[in-house]
C-alpha cells in the first residue's frame, strides 16, 4: 500500500515492476515514463473516495479509475461490511453500470471482490439507470449497493458510486468509514478476488433482470397524480425523447407505455448506447446543445409537444417546450422543478390527498421558486446541502420519525424525485411526470410555457444562473482553497451596489447540517450568490439568483450581480 511519505515517481515505479499489473497497463505505463507530469498528475495521491465514491479519468495509475483502484475500493467496503455485520453469510450487495467505456467491466470485477469475501453479488444483466440501482438495494434487501456511472461527465471519466442498505448514497460519516477502509488496503497485496465461473458455481453472483425492472416500473407508475388525465389524453400528446446514448432508452419508453402515452419517439441517432457519445459534445442535459438533433427532429416533425433528454445514467433529466412563437426552448432545472413542485402539490391538494406533515426538500443552491409555491400550499419546505443524498438521507429519517410525508425533492442540476420508492434523483418518474403535466395543461387548453408564465405572474420572475472556474491538478486545488479562505474572510458590504445582508458559512455547520466548504451570501433586494468547489470535477462551481416584479429587472439584476461577484472571485485567486 502506497504511504503518505511516497512520491509519485516511487508510486509509479512500484507500479511499473509489480508482476501482478497486466500487460496493458503496464504498456500504458511504459509510455509515460518520460512524461514526469504525467507521472506526478497520475501517482501523486489516490483517487479521492468522496461521499459518492470515486470519480476520475480512467487510465492506468493510483489517481485514475482502473480495474486496480475498482477492486482495492471493492476490498475495502467488504472488509468495512465483514467486521460491521454480526452475520456475514447474510451480507450481499448489487450492482448497475451504464454505458460508459469499461462500466461493465468494472462492475463485475467489483462484485467478483466481493464473491471472494464470501458477500453474494447480484448484477445486472445489461445496463440500467442509477435510480433503479437505488430502487433494487433496498427490493432485493442488499446490505449496499454500487453503480458504475460518472454520470454527465465526458467520455474519459467513469466512476463508482456507492450506496447503503436504505439505497441512498453514502452520505459524510458512512463515507468516512468507507474511505478509512479503503486507505489500508494495497491494490495488489490484500484484494481478494475469483473468477466469475466459480462465484456463480458458489452461489455468490447471480445475473438479475426483468423481476427488478417490472418492480421498479410499477413503482414508478403508481407516481402518476391524475391517472385519468393519462387515460383522456395519452393519445394526444406527442413525446420526442433522448437517452443521449446511455442508460434510459429502455426504462424511460417503458414507463411511458405502461402509464398511457401512445405517441413516444426517440432521436434515432442517439438511442443506442455508445461510450463516446458521439453525437454530443458532452451528455449532460444540462447542455442547450445536446437538445441539437432533437429539437431539429421536432421542428420537421411540427407536432412535438414536448422533449426530453436523460443522461447517460437517467438520473437527470432536461426539458424542452415550445413557446407561443413556436420556437423549442431549454428549461432550466430550476424552472421544471418549480413546474413539478406546482403540479404535484395542487393535484395532491384538489384531491383532498395532500398530507397535513408534506414536505418538499430542495438543496441550498436550488432557486426558491418552487418553495415559494409550496408554501403557498401550507407545505413545509427543507433545505439540504448540495447532493441528492442529503434528500435521501431526510426521507428515510422521516419514514422513521413520522415527522414529515415526503412530496417531491429536487436540485437546480435537473435532478428530481417524487416517491419513496428510491433514495436518489430519477429521470424515469421526472420524465412520465414531465409528460403528465403536459397533458394536463392540454387538457385545460394550455401549453407547459403559458403553465410556467402563469407561475411567474403569480409568484414573481424567478431567475437564476451558474458560472464554473475550472481549476485542474494540485495548483487547481490550492486556488479553490484560497478563494474558499478568502471568501470567508474578505468578503465586502456590498457587490455591485446591493448590500450585503448576510453570509452563511457552511463550514460552521449550520442549521444542523454537515459541515461543508460552502459560502452564500445573501443581498438586499431578494438576490443571493453561491460558491462551492464541485464534489466531482475539478471545479469551483458559484450560483446566482434574485427575484423580481419583472423578467427584465431580473435579468438586469442578475447579469450584474453575476458580473461582479466573478470579478472578485477573480482576484481572490491573486
Amino acid at each position: 500500500m502506497p504511504t503518505t511519505t511516497q512520491t509519485a515517481q516511487e508510486r509509479y515505479q512500484s507500479w511499473l515492476h509489480n508482476p501482478v499489473v497486466d500487460a496493458q497497463t503496464h504498456a500504458e505505463l511504459e509510455a509515460i515514463a518520460n512524461n514526469p507530469k504525467e507521472i506526478e498528475d497520475r501517482f501523486y495521491k489516490d483517487l479521492d473516495f468522496g461521499t459518492g465514491g470515486l470519480r476520475g479519468v480512467m487510465g492506468a495509475g493510483s489517481n485514475r479509475m482502473n480495474v486496480y483502484t475498482i477492486r482495492k475500493t471493492a476490498q475495502g467496503i467488504a472488509n468495512h461490511l465483514l467486521q460491521a455485520s454480526s452475520d456475514t453469510q447474510a451480507l450481499s450487495v448489487v450492482f448497475a453500470y451504464d454505458s460508459r467505456r469499461n462500466s461493465q467491466t468494472f462492475a463485475e470485477e467489483a462484485a467478483l471482490v466481493f464473491a471472494a469475501n464470501g458477500i453474494k453479488a447480484y448484477v445486472f444483466d445489461s445496463l440500467r439507470p442509477t435510480p433503479e440501482l437505488s430502487f433494487a438495494v433496498r427490493f432485493l434487501q442488499t446490505s449496499a449497493g454500487v453503480v458504475i456511472t460518472a454520470s454527465h461527465n465526458p467520455p474519459e471519466y467513469n466512476g463508482f458510486k456507492v450506496y447503503g442498505p436504505d439505497g441512498c448514497q453514502a452520505v459524510p460519516e458512512l463515507a468516512s468509514r468507507l474511505k478509512e477502509s479503503i486507505s489500508r488496503v494495497d491494490e495488489f497485496s490484500n484484494v481478494k478476488t475469483i473468477s466469475k465461473e466459480e462465484a456463480i458455481a458458489e452461489r455468490l453472483f447471480a445475473i438479475i433482470g426483468e423481476e427488478v425492472d417490472a418492480a421498479y416500473s410499477r413503482a414508478v407508475t403508481n407516481m402518476l397524480q391524475r391517472q385519468e388525465v393519462v387515460q383522456a389524453m395519452g393519445d394526444q400528446v406527442a413525446v420526442l425523447y433522448t437517452p443521449l446514448h446511455g442508460s434510459g432508452n429502455l426504462p424511460v419508453r417503458r414507463v411511458l407505455r405502461e402509464a398511457g402515452f401512445q405517441h413516444v419517439y426517440v432521436v434515432p441517432e442517439q438511442e443506442l448506447p455508445d461510450s463516446e457519445f458521439s453525437t454530443v459534445t458532452s451528455p449532460n442535459p444540462e447542455e442547450h446543445q445536446a437538445f441539437t438533433l432533437a429539437i431539429a427532429q421536432a421542428d420537421k416533425t411540427g407536432t412535438i409537444d414536448v422533449i426530453i433528454g436523460t443522461d447517460p445514467d437517467c438520473d437527470r433529466v432536461g426539458v424542452v417546450i415550445r413557446d407561443e412563437n413556436g420556437k423549442y426552448d431549454v428549461l432550466n432545472g430550476n424552472q421544471t422543478g418549480a413546474l413539478l413542485c406546482h403540479y404535484i402539490v395542487s393535484a395532491q391538494k384538489e384531491k383532498g390527498v395532500l398530507p397535513h406533515n408534506g414536505v418538499v426538500i430542495k438543496t441550498i443552491v436550488t432557486s426558491e421558486f418552487g418553495a415559494v409555491i409550496a408554501k403557498s400550499f401550507g407545505v413545509d419546505v427543507i433545505n439540504t446541502l448540495t447532493g441528492f443524498k442529503y434528500i435521501g438521507e431526510k426521507i428515510g429519517q422521516f419514514e422513521q420519525t413520522g415527522e414529515h410525508r415526503f412530496l417531491f425533492g429536487y436540485e437546480e442540476s435537473y435532478g428530481y424525485l417524487a416517491g419513496t420508492y428510491a433514495r436518489d434523483k430519477d429521470a424515469v418518474v421526472a420524465s412520465m411526470l414531465v409528460c403528465e403535466m403536459v397533458a394536463y395543461y392540454k387538457q385545460l387548453g394550455k401549453t407547459l410555457h403559458q403553465a410556467l408564465q402563469d407561475l411567474y405572474r403569480q409568484y414573481g420572475y424567478f431567475l437564476e444562473g451558474l458560472q464554473s472556474l475550472t481549476l485542474k491538478g494540485i495548483e487547481g486545488i490550492r486556488q479553490i482553497e484560497q478563494i474558499m479562505q478568502r471568501a470567508r474572510s474578505e468578503m465586502p458590504s456590498s457587490i455591485a451596489g446591493f448590500q450585503v445582508e448576510w453570509v452563511e458559512d457552511y463550514k460552521q455547520g449550520l442549521y444542523g447540517l454537515p459541515k461543508e466548504n460552502v459560502v452564500k451570501v445573501y443581498l438586499q433586494g431578494d438576490s443571493w450568490f453561491c460558491i462551492r468547489p464541485s464534489g466531482t470535477e475539478p471545479k469551483l462551481k458559484v450560483y446566482f439568483g434574485t427575484m423580481q416584479d419583472s423578467f427584465g429587472k431580473a435579468t438586469e439584476t442578475l447579469q450584474t450581480i453575476q458580473h461582479a461577484a466573478m470579478q472578485m472571485i477573480d482576484g481572490f485567486q491573486k
